[in-house]
């Protein structure tokens, strides 16, 4: 028989914490079955009932629940292991340190075991200082400031819209997706298969290109496309017109990068002669606030990328077969960062 264990109540606020630390996908999976464990004690089951349905023994479940008893939520946590901590003399450190942040000179980056060569060390040394200093060579980032002088007027336009459109009125985040390639792999697709990804070769056959223009729907995540063969303000101009005659009603408001093609004065007229469209400029070198990027990334992604075209009809086909799936399911982007947040992330100043 299980023995009997004693007894264990929590206060809301320590059952609150224990079900928040479950739910948090960042919990170490030792410490979400120690929360469940002591749940489910509360709730007044046997350690052996316990240990059956989390898969552990009866001893695991015994421990944690007089912890528990003994320490309250504290208990639960990792606590500091016997033995002497590793130490490096702060020579070592140094030295490690100064020669990673100095780029080597037959290269750009240090690896750990050519870094551990060099200062005739352990490699397992310089990956532990390395920890210590958040120190990662291997990888880099990207990053671009914007100049415009108007940087904070567009970002608070631009995520304004998103976060609190105009009552009664459209957003469209509109852009083109321009020299889309028609490519045909020299070899069929290998498909799929347990233990192998799908496969395809490396060469191909281009048989022409095709420009987009896209308008995505804030509101709703809706997408209309535009075919193109090339990238005017004409093509533009050509856009801008489906969508007045789809939505021959109401306020819009377009959202639009500063490529030339969108500030001709061609376009500049179109819309002072409708002065129900809103124009609305993300800062220069800042397309990236534009949300249909973000469409674009995924038609490439899962519809063009990996697909053999034998012609542009082909491509282009592919291409509407995967917005008509998109438009029928279609479900806004959320958008969660807020103006404050975005200028003190992209400020030079940071």
């Amino acid at each position: 028989m299980s023995r009997v264990a004693a007894p264990l109540t929590l206060s809301p606020e320590e059952e609150g914490l224990l079900r928040r630390w479950i739910r948090a996908r960042a919990t170490p999976q030792g410490l979400a079955l120690r929360c469940r464990i002591v749940l489910e004690a509360a709730e007044g089951l046997d350690n052996r009932t316990i240990a059956t349905r989390w898969h552990c023994t009866e001893h695991t479940v015994s421990t944690w629940r007089r912890r528990f008893l003994a320490q309250r939520i504290g208990g639960l946590t990792d606590q500091p292991r016997g033995g002497r901590p590793r130490r490096y003399p702060p020579a070592t450190v140094q030295a490690v340190v100064a020669a990673t942040l100095t780029p080597p000179p037959e290269g750009t980056h240090w690896s750990a075991r050519r870094l551990a060569r060099r200062l005739r060390m352990s490699h397992m040394t310089v990956s532990r200082i390395w920890r210590a200093f958040d120190l990662q060579p291997h990888r880099t980032t990207t990053f671009k400031f914007s100049r415009d002088p108007q940087l904070t007027e567009k970002v608070l336009d631009v995520v304004g819209l998103y976060l609190h459109p105009p009552e009664g009125a459209l957003v469209f985040s509109l852009d083109a997706k321009t020299q889309l390639q028609a490519l045909e792999r020299s070899q069929p697709l290998l498909p799929l298969r347990p233990g192998s990804p799908a496969r395809h070769t490396h060469d191909y056959r281009r048989h022409g290109t095709l420009d987009l223009f896209a308008a995505l729907e804030v509101g709703t995540g809706r997408v209309v496309l535009g075919f193109h063969r090339r990238h005017r303000h004409q093509e533009l101009l050509a856009f801008l017109r489906r969508l007045e005659r789809l939505y021959p009603t109401g306020e819009i408001h377009v959202i639009l990068d500063n490529a030339g093609t969108h500030t001709t004065p061609a376009v500049e007229r179109w819309f002072q002669r409708r002065p129900r469209f809103h124009r609305h400029f993300t800062p220069t070198g800042a397309s990236w606030l534009n949300q249909v990027e973000a469409w674009f990334s995924i038609l490439s992604r899962r519809a063009v990328r990996r697909g053999s075209f034998a012609s542009v009809a082909q491509l282009r086909a592919a291409i509407e077969r995967f917005l008509a799936a998109w438009n029928a399911q279609a479900r806004p982007f959320v958008w969660v960062k807020t103006p404050e947040d975005i200028l003190r992330k992209v400020s030079p100043r940071r």
